[in-house]
């Protein structure tokens, strides 16, 4: 350890201290009422939500499947989750009755997935409206009961030992039903559209951590501590 440097510890305290200001400048609401960190999250997402547009692939897959009459018995975590799962099966034309926590499905399993589908497609293109008319619920509750019901299909589908239904239910409830969840609410853009603030946020990200480091470095370099081959 050396003596103090002031030139070096000015440098750190500076860089520091601007770095200090700009973090606090990012988290004010100065980009549209919110702060620029949920400008950048929001853009990311709406950027990531055509990447994620599984729902024609899947759509394909069940297709490929066909139809299959199964008889199900869904342990769901509560007599109202097994309630609120029900009207998605009655959709389907499925033949269905609820005794606790058991939900009891009987139908085709291809209608099944394609009214999953149906209601994962307006979700993901925030037509929430088009689900409430359906269920009377809002879009992200309609998908979690989705999701539960999905969850427990395959849970019995798989004691069944109906594993390639079980692996389709499993992407159906990760790539369609997931994903509108996740994005529901969320506008979509091309990257194309928005390239130049993309650009301009990732070059911002490596020099603002390129400035941190640097400031580290004189301070520490200023108060003494030096990089040592000993």
């Amino acid at each position: 350890m050396t003596g103090i440097k002031k030139k070096e510890l000015g440098i750190g305290i500076f860089l520091l201290v601007t770095f200090a200001v700009v973090m606090v400048m990012i988290f004010m609401p100065i980009l549209d009422g919110g702060n620029a960190l949920n400008y950048l999250d929001n853009l990311y997402n709406s950027i990531s939500k055509g990447s994620a547009y599984y729902i024609p692939k899947v759509e394909h897959l069940v297709e490929e499947h066909g139809s299959d009459a199964v008889t199900l018995n869904l342990e769901l975590d509560d007599s109202r989750a097994a309630l609120a799962a029900e009207p998605l099966f009655a959709r389907a034309g499925a033949a269905t009755a609820v005794e606790g926590a058991t939900l009891m499905v009987g139908g085709d399993i291809e209608t099944i997935f394609g009214t999953c589908l149906e209601d994962a497609e307006s979700a993901y293109h925030n037509r929430g409206e088009d689900l409430a008319a359906r269920y009377g619920t809002d879009a992200r509750t309609t998908l979690h009961n989705w999701w539960q019901a999905l969850g427990a299909m395959e849970k019995d589908l798989n004691r069944q030992k109906l594993f390639n239904t079980a692996k389709l239910t499993h992407t159906v409830q990760a790539k369609t039903v997931e994903c509108a969840y996740n994005y529901y609410g969320i506008e979509s853009q091309a990257i194309k559209d928005r390239w130049g603030t993309v650009l301009l946020s990732l070059v911002f990200y490596v020099l603002y951590t390129i400035w941190y480091g640097y400031g580290i470095m004189y301070l520490f370099e200023g108060i003494g501590f030096e990089l040592s081959a000993h």
